[in-house]
Order: C-alpha cells, then sequence, then structure tokens
C-alpha cells in the first residue's frame, strides 16, 4: 500500500529537526498564514483551542494549494498562571516574558493537526508539557536575550539550544515543548492509517 506523501506546513527548523531525527520523509511547505488575525474564540477560548485552531489553518492552508498528501500544522503557546505568550517581538519583550517565567512552573501547549488534501479530513490534538524553570535573575536574562536566540521562539527560549539552562526540570513530552509533539502527531498519523514505523522504513 503506497504511504501519502507527507508536507510539513512549517518554516520551523526546529520541528523539521523532529521529522528528521524519527527518520519520516516528508516535504518543507511553509504556512504563509498570519497567526495575529486568525483567532475568534473570544475571551473564553482555551490556550489549547486557540494552538489547535492556528495549527489548523496552517494545515489547510497548505493543503489548499497543493491538493494531495497528509499536511501536518502545529502552533505552541506558553501558558504560565493564566497568561499566554508567544513570540517576543523584541528583546526587551523577551526579557519580560522570560522574568515572569523565572521560578515558576508553566505549560507549552502544542497544537498539531494533520489534513488530508485530497478530501479536507482533519484530525487534531493538543499536548501540553508542564517546564519549571530556575529562580534565574535579570543578569542571566540579559545574557540570554543577546545570543538572539529567544525572538522566535513561543514562551522566548529554545529549550533545545542554550535556553535548556534556564530550565529546572520538565514533566512530560520534552518534543512537544520543541514545537512538534511526535507521540501526538505518531497517533493523528495513525488515524490516516499510516504508521510512523513503516514510513520510515521506506
Amino acid at each position: 500500500m503506497p504511504i501519502p506523501e507527507l508536507i510539513l506546513a512549517s518554516a520551523s527548523p526546529r520541528r523539521a529537526a523532529l521529522l528528521q531525527q524519527i527518520g519520516l520523509p516528508f516535504r518543507l511547505i511553509p504556512s504563509t498564514l498570519d497567526e495575529n488575525g486568525t483567532w475568534s474564540g473570544g475571551a473564553g477560548g482555551t490556550p489549547e483551542a486557540r494552538a489547535c485552531h492556528l495549527a489548523r489553518a496552517k494545515a489547510e492552508g497548505v493543503a489548499a494549494r497543493i491538493g494531495r498528501g497528509l499536511v501536518i500544522g502545529a502552533d505552541t503557546m506558553v501558558v504560565c498562571e493564566g497568561t499566554a505568550f508567544g513570540k517576543p517581538r523584541d528583546g526587551h519583550e523577551a526579557q519580560e516574558i522570560l522574568l515572569r517565567l523565572a521560578g515558576r512552573t508553566h505549560l507549552v501547549i502544542t497544537g498539531m493537526t494533520v489534513v488530508e488534501a485530497e478530501t479536507g479530513r482533519a484530525e487534531v490534538a493538543a499536548a501540553v508539557t508542564r517546564v519549571r524553570m530556575r529562580a534565574f535573575q535579570s543578569a542571566e536574562v540579559a545574557a540570554y536575550v543577546a545570543t538572539g536566540e529567544c525572538l522566535d521562539k513561543a514562551g522566548a527560549y529554545a529549550i533545545q539550544g542554550r535556553g535548556a539552562l534556564l530550565v529546572e526540570r520538565i514533566q512530560g513530552d520534552y518534543s512537544t515543548v520543541v514545537g512538534l509533539s511526535l507521540p501526538t502527531l505518531a497517533e493523528l498519523l495513525r488515524r490516516f492509517g499510516l504508521d510512523v514505523w513503516e514510513a520510515a522504513r521506506r
């Protein structure tokens, strides 16, 4: 049985690296979605709902352009004590976010969608990991922000990079924090009859 082509609707090299890590063949077609203007869930919408909404919009946008294959979309949010943090606009905002996270536990929520481009069928799920940050001070934050690593990351840090120095511990799936929950993806693909072990062998 032929395996459908997998398409990652993301420009994130971190998400691509995760797919490469498990040996899945895929094509990269970045989404052109404006993430700031697509949510209409209102004040009652949960962070999980928003992350899943954006993940689905990314996948559906690419699926409409290519018309075939299974398209993977993902979106990651950080939530600390009821406040949601996306990507910082600049270094100043990155410092503010990180100081809010210092010494606290936050949630990293990655919404994921797989869309079958030929039919429009979509399977959606969210993965959540708890991350505890060290009680770091402003000087350490400034040194990290100066690396520039934080500027395109939800929550203003990259756990797979130097941002790991800020993390005390995690509870849950590491790949969710990076931005693409591999266990969740495997389950979504299974709903389309695709086994990740078989796909990786081909």
